[in-house]
């Protein structure tokens, strides 16, 4: 009896080690990519210059790289997560090796049209990251859902912070084209060493689970986006998606051309609006667990969507600094606490796929900054910050009408 006893507590601290290992070297990982991510909003005033584009045209390539992230890439990548636990590690490797070659792609891009297929393939490699390794950490704490992503979501914010200063500082003395050319051997080598790192982790996980079948995936997927929390959460994102993506278009613009700061200062001021989101989303997290996720949402919305507003009436540097600060408390750590939430209705088997569902739906938001650029050209730059604060206050009310449970779940 006292073996068993002993056996089973041997077995526990290896199940706890073994969940902080890969929750760690997830959120490393995670910051990594958003390293490669934060590469095209700080180089866009340099994009747009270098080769003469307008509003317009931004919006453009901001949607299409916004598209690729969708039912091309994340759906099929989460099917292949849920289905070849096994292998995900291979997924999170070639991740990287398609961040790499994309932006020497984008780095070789002499026209709009040759541009407009380079920044497509800037989003595969986040297609491929995000369903497979919130999928794991998803099924591997279910308890403390909305705690783990948060944490994989601290790692996106380290790397969010960093990298737009590191990056605006060698933009003063490197071209644009050769940054992006000079991260292509750091990308092959983060994905070496993921390779291996990950390999008998994900192999175990594998061994433990039984084959996926399609009728009961597929009849899983049924049931999750008819379900009335998932559908309202996918307005929201959608919705805030509008914001976002029309917001990350036009700020480095405004902060570039409008306020007639380098790219060193672009690379500030986009590093602080994501240096606050490591204080705020183990914050969210923790509460979105304790109090359910509209408690949350609500008030967090409100406030995103009020300070979107603010930042057309910023007449100061400080006043600026103070609002985009404000605005980071927000901006990436609302999406972990939706997509906890649709995690929290989605069966086992789709963990992984709820990312390439919630991507499908977010097409519906690529239309944003085109319209938002057409706003632009026709009013001025804060129309589009004006539009991104309307579209949120718009998802707070979708919120505050929605019906979603503490503790929801596949069954109730």
């Amino acid at each position: 009896m006292t073996g068993d006893l002993t056996l089973a507590k041997d077995n526990s601290i290896s199940n706890r080690d073994g969940r902080l290992f890969i929750l760690t070297a997830l959120s490393l990982g995670h910051a990594a990519v958003h390293w490669f991510q934060q590469l095209w909003p700080v180089i866009i005033p340099s994009v747009k210059s270098s080769l003469a584009l307008s509003n317009v045209q931004m919006g453009v390539l901001t949607s299409v790289k916004q598209f690729a992230t969708g039912p091309i890439t994340t759906l099929p990548s989460g099917l292949l997560s849920d289905k070849f636990r096994r292998n995900i590690h291979h997924i999170l490797a070639v991740a990287f090796i398609a961040f790499g070659v994309s932006h020497v792609f984008v780095a070789l891009s002499p026209t709009f049209l040759w541009m407009v297929p380079s920044v497509a393939l800037l989003g595969i490699g986040t297609a491929l990251w995000h369903p497979a390794s919130m999928g794991t950490l998803s099924r591997r704490f279910p308890e403390k859902r909305g705690s783990a992503l948060a944490a994989h979501g601290v790692g996106a914010s380290i790397g969010d912070t960093i990298a737009p200063l590191a990056i605006g500082f060698c933009l003063l003395t490197i071209r644009w084209q050769t940054l992006l050319e000079l991260h292509l051997m750091p990308a092959i080598l983060i994905s070496l060493i993921l390779w291996k790192l990950l390999a008998s982790t994900y192999t175990s996980e594998g061994q433990s689970k039984t084959k996926l079948q399609l009728s009961a995936y597929w009849s899983d997927i049924k049931s999750l986006i008819t379900h009335p929390v998932v559908v309202a959460i996918i307005a929201v994102n959608i919705l805030t998606n509008m914001a976002r993506l029309s917001v990350t278009t036009f700020l480095p613009i405004y902060i570039q051309e409008t306020l007639g700061y380098s790219a060193l200062g672009v690379g500030f001021f986009w590093g602080l609006l994501h240096a606050m989101g490591t204080i705020s989303q183990p914050i969210m997290g923790y509460l979105s667990d304790k109090f359910g996720r509209k408690s949350v949402l609500l008030p967090a919305l409100i406030v995103h969507g009020i300070l979107y507003l603010g930042m057309v009436w910023a007449d100061t540097l400080l006043e600026l600094i103070i609002i985009i600060a404000l605005q980071g408390l927000f901006f990436y750590a609302l999406l972990n606490v939706t997509t906890a939430a649709i995690m929290d209705v989605a069966s086992d088997r789709i963990q992984s796929s709820t990312m390439g569902i919630t991507g499908v739906f977010n097409q519906l938001s690529l239309p944003a900054p085109i319209f938002a650029g057409f706003l632009v050209t026709r009013y001025e730059i804060g129309s589009a910050f004006m539009f991104s604060g309307i579209l949120t206050l718009i998802a707070a009310g979708v919120i505050g009408v929605a019906k979603i449970p503490k503790l929801v779940g596949p069954n109730n």
